[in-house]
């Protein structure tokens, strides 16, 4: 949650900040390297560039709101990913709920990284996009008859069961298909994982995953190799969002060692694959600290490592599935400033022509972003603002505390940066507002991903 965040609601208004809002920036026009995309710099008059492209000349051409990739950005952390993995029997999946469309597939493809899905609509964007079929693994708690049937007969590479329902309708499926899909148990350990915290007890109590705690992992196991049409190859473990360190994966992963050895035991059957999921962290304002991809993949493997050793197992070959720490921090979203709105001796607040149609994280986790005048260079003195859309709820912020230069106006342009996961993908039509465009820049030129929509596309699908 946000260290500044405030109840959404008719009273949100009314809820001032317990703690001090932040000390103002040494330089307003700073842009962090560890929030802003690799390529971003200042240029003429303080101008945004990212890839090589302006801001100004990113809002004329396309409108705003935008959502703005840096390719180079997205391309050069998958790559690191993928050495950090190298040197083991490593897979690593992009996780394609965070952002996903057919270009992201291809880079993904591109790249040498595996792809997840968690939907039927994910899985054919991916399909669409030329991605193998054979690379993709299939997430979801609640997979229909219509998804698993097209999993399955299109030879998805493996599949994440995630309950007794979902291993009967599978088996079924794949009874009438004559097919035997490979997959994987989802083990809810008892570990969940927020930034530098974990506890590990009481987070049984969800909708994913068959928990270790009461017997239903264990279950799930035993009907997934009663089946004759499934082939389980291994156990799935996800323990979180956002995570800073490794300290929650330790005790997920000692806890999912002891579960293979009591299924070796009692069936002598071999798991040969490991995906300890996803959830690493990024930094979306200055002080956050997330680790690079050598170190997360030294403390994983050694993890792994000391604990089969330990009891006396086989190394599994590893899965990670990095979503936000890919897409992350390649995007950057463009406002336009429509009003600016003084409340004396409290802030000021600073419309812009988007919301959390855009970006919803804000009114549901709280999140924090980083945010800076992207059109020129501001000249006047830090001021005490708040980022707000053009939504007709109190609730839309999208920057709950921030300075701004004090010259700010109709007119002008900011960015937030670190939006390249979960904003795209979770962006809405509230108050039928055609959701933006989502382009991509690279060496001085810009491309569309996906076309901005129009009130003709909202009213396309309105039969009434």
């Amino acid at each position: 949650m946000s260290r500044y965040a405030h109840p959404a609601g008719p009273r949100h208004a009314d809820v001032l900040p317990e703690d001090n809002p932040p000390r103002p920036p040494r330089d307003l026009g700073e842009l962090s390297a560890h929030v802003w995309p690799a390529t971003a710099r200042r240029g003429a008059d303080g101008e945004l560039v990212v890839g090589g492209v302006g801001a100004r000349a990113l809002a004329a051409e396309y409108g705003t709101p935008l959502f703005v990739m840096d390719e180079q950005d997205f391309r050069a952390r998958a790559r690191a990913y993928r050495t950090a993995f190298s040197d083991a029997e490593a897979d690593v999946y992009y996780a394609g709920k965070a952002l996903l469309t057919k270009a992201v597939a291809r880079w993904v493809l591109e790249e040498g990284l595996k792809l997840d899905v968690c939907s039927g609509g994910e899985l054919a964007v991916a399909l669409a996009a030329g991605f193998p079929p054979e690379r993709i693994g299939m997430h979801g708690n609640n997979k229909s008859e219509a998804e698993l049937e097209r999993a399955v007969e299109v030879g998805v590479g493996r599949i994440i069961v995630d309950s007794f329902d979902e291993i009967e309708r599978l088996e079924r499926i794949a009874a009438r298909l004559d097919r035997v899909p490979r997959v994987l148990v989802r083990v809810t350990t008892g570990v969940e994982a927020h930034t530098h915290e974990f506890v590990a007890t009481a987070h049984d109590d969800q909708k994913f995953g068959l928990a270790l705690s009461t017997g239903a992992a264990d279950e799930a196991v035993r009907r997934v190799l009663a089946a004759p049409h499934i082939e389980l190859v291994g156990l799935h473990s996800h323990i979180g969002s956002q995570i800073f360190d490794t300290a929650g994966f330790d005790v997920a992963a000692r806890r999912v060692a002891e579960f293979m050895v009591r299924v070796i035991a009692e069936t002598g059957a071999q798991l040969p694959e490991l995906d300890l999921g996803g959830g690493l962290g990024i930094a979306y304002v200055p002080d956050d600290t997330p680790l690079e991809p050598e170190a997360i993949a030294k403390s994983l493997l050694g993890i792994v490592r000391h604990e089969c050793e330990s009891h006396g197992l086989p190394m599994p070959r590893i899965a990670v599935e990095p979503g936000r720490a890919l897409s992350g921090p390649a995007g950057v979203t463009l406002y336009e400033v429509g009003t600016v709105k003084d409340v004396e001796g409290i802030r000021t607040y600073v419309s812009v022509d988007g919301g959390m149609s855009d970006n919803i994280r804000t009114a549901l986790y709280g999140a924090e972003y980083t945010c800076a005048l992207a059109s020129r260079t501001g000249s006047g003195a830090p001021m005490l603002s708040r980022l707000v859309g053009k939504h007709c709820e109190s609730g839309d912020i999208i920057v709950h505390d921030l300075y701004l230069p004090a010259d700010i106006r109709p007119g002008d342009l900011v960015a937030v940066a670190a939006t390249g996961a979960y904003c795209f993908s979770m962006a809405s039509n509230y108050n039928h507002l055609p959701r933006p465009a989502l382009v991509a820049v690279a060496d001085g030129a810009a491309r569309t991903l996906v076309r901005r929509e129009t009130e003709e596309d909202l009213l396309r699908l309105d039969i009434g």
